[in-house]
């Protein structure tokens, strides 16, 4: 059973997101371009107490020399006086829509913390401006250069998490150094909405909204031809020889059914992946750090990564 703090914040969450369907692809279109003209792309370090004392942040931009990508700044956090002892490339949701927010970097300074590693940080380019063409290279030419220095972790939630997972694939493609972990938190991993039980988890997820779903969806892959492809749809892809994952989602999101897609292919492919699936959980709760749930997916992380 969820506990009494998860279930106002599965009410407050949503209402504070503006979680509604949308009637027009046109008009949300409109909205979200207008609201992106309209954001400070500082990184959002208000959520975390003390952040300028305690972490320190180095920021560069890559991806302006890659065939057909665009320019985009990726932060470094690690905390002051530490050596890190490994390197976290976490990748943030937000529906491909949304970038960075407080709650992306409050869980990216406890894991430079708490698990004494570097995290990196990209603020790659939104859609519906922007496709998997203008980041795709460029993140997993870092993430090569990221494995080669040392041990690393690829890590991300929802949209984050399916793009965590792409960048994996590609890494595992070019036959080089390869993360030692992969850490999903309700990844998006099929944006062809396959799974038949979609519409039944779509009633009870409080927060994510099928219409959004599938505008978000296309407008990341750029065409609805492409919304398959293993760039875009990596939990369709092949899954074999990646390294070892830990994934978790609840059941009261919209995306578990990709989830429990991507874990019986991960049988059936040999990869060796641990899914923790929480009853009556919203979206990505583990990253909801004052829930006692949250608190156990965050032990068994620790355990997980060692």
């Amino acid at each position: 059973m969820a506990s009494l703090r998860h279930d106002l914040i599965a009410v407050g969450i949503p209402k504070m997101r503006g979680s509604l369907e949308i009637d027009s692809e046109e008009k949300e279109r409109a909205r979200i371009e207008r609201w992106h003209r309209s954001l400070d792309r500082a990184l959002p370090t208000n959520a975390v107490v003390r952040f300028d004392k305690r972490f320190a942040v180095e920021t560069r931009t890559i991806g302006e020399d890659t065939a057909g990508g665009t320019g985009f700044p990726v932060h470094t956090i690690t905390r002051r006086g530490s050596t890190p002892r490994r390197t976290v490339l976490y990748l943030h949701g937000g529906g491909y829509t949304a970038p960075l927010d407080p709650f992306h970097v409050r869980y990216a300074a406890r894991l430079a913390d708490q698990l004494q590693a570097r995290v990196l940080l990209p603020d790659y380019p939104l859609a519906p401006e922007h496709t998997w063409a203008d980041s795709h290279d460029a993140l997993v030419d870092l993430a090569a250069a990221l494995t080669s220095q040392g041990p690393t972790v690829v890590a991300g939630d929802s949209a984050g998490g399916g793009l965590a997972l792409a960048v994996a694939q590609s890494l595992r493609d070019r036959r080089g150094a390869q993360p030692t972990h992969l850490l999903l938190h309700s990844p998006w991993v099929d944006l062809t909405t396959s799974t038949p039980a979609t519409a039944w988890f779509a009633r009870r997820d409080p927060w994510l909204r099928i219409t959004k779903l599938h505008a978000y969806a296309t407008w990341w892959a750029g065409s609805a031809e492409d919304l398959g492809r293993p760039e875009v749809s990596p939990g369709l892809a092949d899954l074999s020889g990646l390294p070892q994952a830990l994934m978790f989602c609840g059941t009261r999101d919209l995306l578990v059914p990709g989830c429990r897609l991507l874990a019986r292919r991960a049988e059936e492919a040999g990869w060796d992946l641990s899914y923790v699936e929480e009853p009556d959980l919203i979206h990505v709760y583990p990253l909801v750090s004052f829930i006692p749930e949250a608190r156990r997916a965050w032990r068994a992380t620790r355990e997980f990564l060692g």
